[in-house]
């Protein structure tokens, strides 16, 4: 389950800085989608133990000074219809202006948790000049800087507290979850409804835990899974900019709630920066991955195209380009069944456990053959290896010193991993640990 703060605001009361703030404190947890005008506007962070994400729609309003109402309207209209949580960013040294008063009329009318933040209270005189801002008439108003942090902390402790509750997402447990994300026209919704059109009777809708992600079961042909429906982007939207800013956040809730994830791309426009930047995020949240390669029938073909086409795919993608990669045809029904028996075959392959006594065998071998290179003068002596207990699959290898151990000898161990296991399609970790 993903739970959604968004920031909005007019353009320079600091969205950008707190948004920084926010997800700056673990930055080994921040994944970074590229939207509409800035690379950067989604992000992950927790405080006090719990869980969300941040998104910064300053990413999605055009220019800076000089910006259309209109624009600002759609910002927040699709925070108040994607986030739980609201942050409404105000500059005290300009006072309330006429468009917060409209951003600030647009949220009453929602039923969000609205967080108003007075943004660069930094000296006494500005923390009088911010009671000002209770004027505006929510009962959550906090005074702060974003670029030193203060009263951060404060706003913080305040917003998790309001953060619904982890629930399940009623799925029943052993069945993967398969996410079809991408980008807008690809043939996500041509692809669910070939999937479930056929035969409505073995269709069971369950709700998901995000809005407008729905569990849909589909169990026929041998196969039973839920696939995560995000299907309803074009439909909220009329201008591309929204559609485009729409699919950034479903893919995100998407993959959060996913166990495989089939990427579509559109073969006649390849792998774009768009399509790397959702691929980078499902290899950083360890999810399975199928490449799903739609409207191949548009593609003209000579000898060995679709070989060529996967490896210039892979080169693009490496190093994690051990990736199962189908070519379809939704429309017209061609090999959609390949790309969820593959999507079938990675789930395998991340749930599978390796017994811990034949898992060192095999590496021990593996060492004797070629041993991890010294480090000014000190010999690595990799003694046990063990399969964590998580839901992907990680393995832990304890070593007389483990900080010592080059990157180049890791990736040479998980590739030996790769050769004598089947990982394809599945991210995997290894972590050194002191013996």
């Amino acid at each position: 389950m993903s739970h959604v703060v968004a920031i909005v605001g007019r353009p320079n009361v600091g969205k950008s800085t707190l948004f920084n703030r926010l997800i700056g404190e673990r930055k080994a947890i921040i994944d970074n989608i590229s939207g509409v005008t800035r690379d950067r506007i989604y992000g992950w962070s927790d405080w006090n133990g719990k869980d969300f994400t941040v998104v910064d729609t300053g990413g999605f309003v055009h220019g800076s000074d000089d910006v259309f109402e209109a624009a600002i309207r759609s910002q927040v209209t699709i925070a108040i219809e994607e986030a739980e949580v609201i942050i409404f960013m105000v500059d005290v040294t300009t006072g309330i202006t006429d468009l917060d008063e409209e951003v600030a009329n647009m949220l009453r009318k929602s039923n969000k948790k609205i967080f108003v933040a007075v943004n660069k209270v930094d000296n006494n005189k500005r923390q009088l000049m911010a009671n000002e801002f209770w004027g505006l008439g929510f009962e959550n108003t906090f005074f702060l800087s974003s670029i030193s942090g203060s009263g951060t902390g404060e706003i913080l402790d305040a917003l998790v507290e309001v953060l619904p509750p982890e629930e399940s997402d009623n799925a029943e447990e052993g069945i993967p979850k398969l996410a079809l994300v991408g980008q807008p026209n690809v043939g996500k919704s041509s692809m669910t409804n070939a999937l479930l059109g056929e035969d409505r009777n073995i269709v069971t809708n369950i709700p998901g835990t995000t809005r407008d992600s729905i569990y849909t079961k589909y169990n026929k042909f041998g196969h039973e899974f839920y696939l995560i429906d995000t299907a309803g982007i074009r439909k909220k939207s009329k201008v591309h900019e929204d559609l485009e800013f729409y699919s950034v956040i479903r893919a995100v809730k998407a993959i959060e709630e996913a166990d495989i994830c089939l990427l579509m791309l559109d073969a006649q426009d390849g792998l774009e920066s768009q399509d790397l930047s959702i691929l980078g995020l499902i290899q950083r949240r360890k999810k399975g991955l199928v490449i799903v390669v739609n409207k191949w029938d548009l593609v003209e073909k000579e000898t060995n195209t679709a070989r060529d086409f996967e490896l210039k795919l892979k080169e693009k993608i490496a190093p994690f380009n051990d990736v199962p990669v189908v070519f379809t045809s939704v429309l017209e029904k061609q090999r959609i069944f390949k790309a969820i028996e593959a999507a079938i075959e990675v789930n395998k392959n991340r749930t599978q456990k390796i017994k811990t006594s034949e898992l060192n065998d095999y590496i021990q071998d593996v060492m004797e053959r070629t041993p991890p290179p010294a480090h000014r003068g000190r010999f690595i002596k990799i003694k046990y290896v063990t399969q964590l207990p998580v839901y992907y699959p990680a393995f832990a290898f304890f070593c007389n010193h483990p900080k010592h151990v080059k990157e180049s000898y890791k990736n040479f161990l998980e590739n030996k991993m790769r050769e004598k296991y089947n990982f394809e399609g599945v991210p995997i970790s290894i972590f050194f640990r002191e013996k």
